[in-house]
């Protein structure tokens, strides 16, 4: 991906080092150092994790562990245990520009297609542990978006995991994962968010996350059709396409539970397949077409 020398955005928030302040989780019920059932139930709510995979899989729940997690949850990684570095500085540059390009790209998709305007994320850099609107988390549950403050979180110690631990490397593998929290941000300023939130409250637990993995989908299918337009803006190099594709399927429900605990289950996805998360990136990359992301409209993002 060509992205050195361009605009960066503004709205970087860098606590990277800044241990999270006071020990209120507000909103998100955290009390002490583990994770009790609301707790649970709002990153069920709003980050998309199985919550029996962070109980019953990573030892979340024990005060105990320190700031370094091995896990198997969505998007699960071992917290780094060190400083900035000089990379940790270009991936800062390089998200900056990243989210400038996705600033520029919805902006004018809001502006000439939906007649409304676009309201720019923040995207918040932490180490280890941080305070949202949605509660407490920690760097081991991965890059995720926050609807009460419209917010996007990542610890970019998730990139090194990403290419080693996940076999995903490449920038526009790393560029895929901000362009696919950018897309939760895209489904919550239209509504989209809050109608299948309050459908999940009504629904079983396996109607709940059929609905999970059709929102995460929907976020993938946004990732692409930002894709086309970097593609059309002239920034992608040969093979970027394939990396965001390995990107995509390497986050697939059914390989990290794989990898987490040797089988896989269907009815707990919360993300969808790794073929449903290459497929549906390629679908809005491939039409360039905000209508091609109807994943609720689908029968096809339930294979």
């Amino acid at each position: 991906m060509l992205w050195r020398d361009r605009r960066q955005s503004e709205n970087v928030q860098d606590l990277r080092g800044a241990a999270p302040r006071g020990g209120g989780f507000g909103r998100g019920g955290l009390v002490g150092g583990g994770l009790g059932g609301v707790a649970v139930l709002l990153i069920a709510l709003f980050f998309g994790v199985d919550p029996s995979i962070l109980l019953d899989e990573t030892g979340y729940g024990d005060p105990r562990q320190g700031s370094g997690y091995d896990t198997g949850a969505p998007y699960g990684y071992t917290a780094p245990q060190h400083g900035r570095s000089a990379s940790d500085d270009e991936l800062k540059t390089f998200v900056a520009t990243v989210l400038a390009d996705t600033e520029d790209t919805w902006n004018r998709v809001f502006r000439d297609q939906l007649g409304r305007e676009y309201r720019e994320p923040t995207l918040v850099l932490f180490t280890g542990a941080v305070n949202s609107g949605c509660g407490a988390a920690q760097a081991a549950m991965g890059p995720f978006y926050c609807p009460l403050d419209e917010r996007i979180y990542i610890d970019l110690g998730f990139y090194r995991d990403l290419r080693d631990r996940f076999g995903a490397p490449g920038d526009f593998a790393q560029a895929y994962v901000l362009a696919h929290e950018v897309g939760h941000h895209v489904q919550n300023l239209l509504g989209i968010s809050d109608e299948i939130q309050a459908a999940r409250r009504r629904a079983s637990p396996g109607e709940g996350n059929a609905l999970s993995v059709r929102l995460e989908l929907q976020a993938d299918c946004l990732a692409g059709f930002w894709g086309d337009a970097a593609r059309r803006a002239g920034t992608l190099e040969p093979g970027d396409v394939e990396e965001a594709i390995t990107a995509a399927s390497a986050v697939g429900d059914d390989r990290i539970q794989r990898q987490a605990r040797g089988t896989v289950d269907p009815e707990s996805f919360t993300h969808g397949s790794a073929r449903q998360r290459a497929e549906w990136f390629l679908r809005g990359y491939r039409t360039g077409d905000l209508r091609a992301c109807d994943t609720f409209g689908e029968a096809t993002a339930e294979r």
